[in-house]
């Protein structure tokens, strides 16, 4: 199997990880509210394969080890960092400043292992891949996506060979062209669990020749972007994303207190980003309906510094309101509310997360139940506006069309995250058998010296020490929901469940 790109005349693709950009958005934004709230902050991340049958051989692993090092050598260009200044407004200058000397030191910070099930010394012995990241926060957050990426193109290479890249683009342009003539608005989000890189720029060329055809036939569907930043420059699409389970994990076990966790993120990216900007909230971390207890807080007003000073700054804005920089970037521990100041108006006061987040986003647990609850939550809160809401959990075309209507029938706007079903949708040349993907995951495993964990929507996504977890769960009241759909050890099938095939309604 050839890595390169079969195309006549065309230059061979890059093997592996080449970019700084080559990752999902909301590992910048992320990186940048790090900076600014938690710039000291010690981290720790975790490793999990919840495929239990698909391991990695020997050689994968050193071929995986030698990608790794590479990554050492990447730094953002010129190119790079004016795409984002243009693209990516909402990050600040004293961000980007700070991307541009940016860099991995995978040599300090990453630890890689090989633990054979039946050591005979071959390159061809099965076993456990352990990886072990530790640093700062603003440091190693960036290692996830590439590391995701890199662990799956090291299978697939080395593992199971029997697949080729036949027909990738034409695959992901028909399943384009069926979601944007039945209206889904969709993005690109298979960066983490792709088969390899050549495969994600096929996906994206097959979307944009389905975009195009959609534009010219007047098609209510749209290609809305893809989450790899790298990916959006070269296409010239828009970068989307806005946060991660990452960050209210991060703060919640900095701070130590998970009744008011998502409270304190929210105001953190708010107080990083303004209000109404990156303005999707992701409601599964410790689960949505403790998240949206938090959701219909009032915001309080947020300061706002100008360019300058210490690598801590705040977005830019307008004014600013506090003397020094010190308040904005001492976080040992850090306050309970992200940095507020006097004189807001009656009306200011009472304006809440609910209002002012664009909607929310649903990556776990039962996708109907989550929208029969957030229409009544809303409905609640007497919010009238038309929210959105992102699906990104496991989806594939049926899944997104059977959404699709069930939310415009609560009123609310569907956008899909679509990703593992793009990326890594292939079959065995052999048998024409499902090639079934890895499913896993990089998880941050502790903040600030406690452990870091994640409950989600559905008992197969709980990660992290299980004790803190069963802790966390009994705290805030937790209570366990089964859902058919959330076995996530056959997330993407099985061989013997058959293949899928699309068929789009236009040729």
């Amino acid at each position: 199997m050839s890595l390169e790109n079969p195309t006549a005349g065309s230059p061979a693709l890059p093997e592996g990880v080449s970019s700084l950009l080559d990752t999902d958005l909301y590992k910048l934004t992320m990186q940048c509210a790090v900076l600014k709230y938690f710039p000291e902050t010690e981290v720790t991340y975790a490793f999990t394969n919840r495929t239990a049958d698909m391991r990695l051989t020997r050689g994968a692993y050193h071929w995986l080890q030698k990608q790794v090092d590479k990554l050492e050598n990447i730094a953002l260009s010129d190119e790079e960092l004016g795409f984002l200044r243009t693209h990516c407004s909402y990050l600040n200058e004293a961000y980007l400043s700070f991307l541009k000397d940016f860099r991995l030191r995978p040599t300090e910070q990453l630890k890689l292992a090989f633990r054979p099930f039946k050591d005979t010394g071959s390159d061809q012995d099965r076993g456990n891949v352990e990886i072990d990241i530790r640093g700062r926060w603003v440091d190693t957050i960036l290692y996830e996506i590439p590391l995701l990426a890199l662990v799956s193109e090291a299978y697939f290479k080395f593992c199971d060979t029997d697949w080729n890249h036949e027909g990738q683009e034409d695959k992901a342009y028909h399943k384009g062209l069926t979601l944007l003539e039945y209206g889904c608005v969709l993005s690109e989000f298979g960066s983490r669990r792709r088969r390899d890189y050549y495969t994600q720029e096929l996906v994206l060329r097959g979307l944009c020749r389905a975009a195009a055809v959609g534009a010219q036939k007047g098609w209510k569907g749209k290609l809305s972007g893809t989450s790899n930043v790298h990916f959006a420059m070269k296409h010239g699409l828009t970068p989307v994303g806005t946060v991660a389970h990452e960050w209210f994990m991060g703060v919640a076990a900095i701070t130590n207190n998970y009744e008011q966790a998502n409270e304190i993120s929210l105001r953190y990216w708010v107080g990083t980003f303004g209000e109404g900007v990156l303005g999707i909230a992701l409601t599964d971390t410790f689960g949505t309906p403790t998240f949206l207890k938090a959701f219909k807080q009032p915001i309080p007003s947020f300061s706002s510094a100008g360019i300058g000073g210490a690598p801590t700054l705040a977005s830019t804005g307008d004014s600013t309101t506090l003397d020094t920089l010190t308040s904005l970037g001492e976080t040992n521990p850090p306050p309970i509310h992200a940095p507020v100041v006097g004189g807001e108006t009656e009306a200011q006061a009472k304006r809440t997360f609910a209002q002012v987040f664009t909607g929310v986003r649903q990556d776990s647990g039962d996708p109907a139940g989550f929208i029969k609850l957030m229409r009544e939550f809303y409905d609640e809160q007497g919010i009238k506006d038309k929210k959105i809401i992102v699906f990104s959990d496991s989806l594939n075309v049926e899944r997104c069309l059977e959404y699709m209507q069930e939310a415009q029938d609560a009123g609310f706007q569907p956008t899909f995250g679509v990703g593992t079903f793009l990326t890594n949708d292939f079959t065995n040349t052999s048998n024409g058998l499902k090639s079934v993907p890895l499913n896993i995951v990089i998880k941050l495993a502790s903040a600030g010296g406690r452990p870091a964990v994640k409950i989600s929507d559905n008992i197969g996504k709980n990660t992290g020490d299980k004790s803190t977890v069963e802790r966390v769960k009994r705290q805030l009241g937790y209570v366990e929901r089964d859902w058919e759909g959330g076995d996530e050890t056959s997330r993407w099938g099985t061989p013997e469940s058959g293949v899928e095939r699309p068929t789009s309604v236009t040729n």
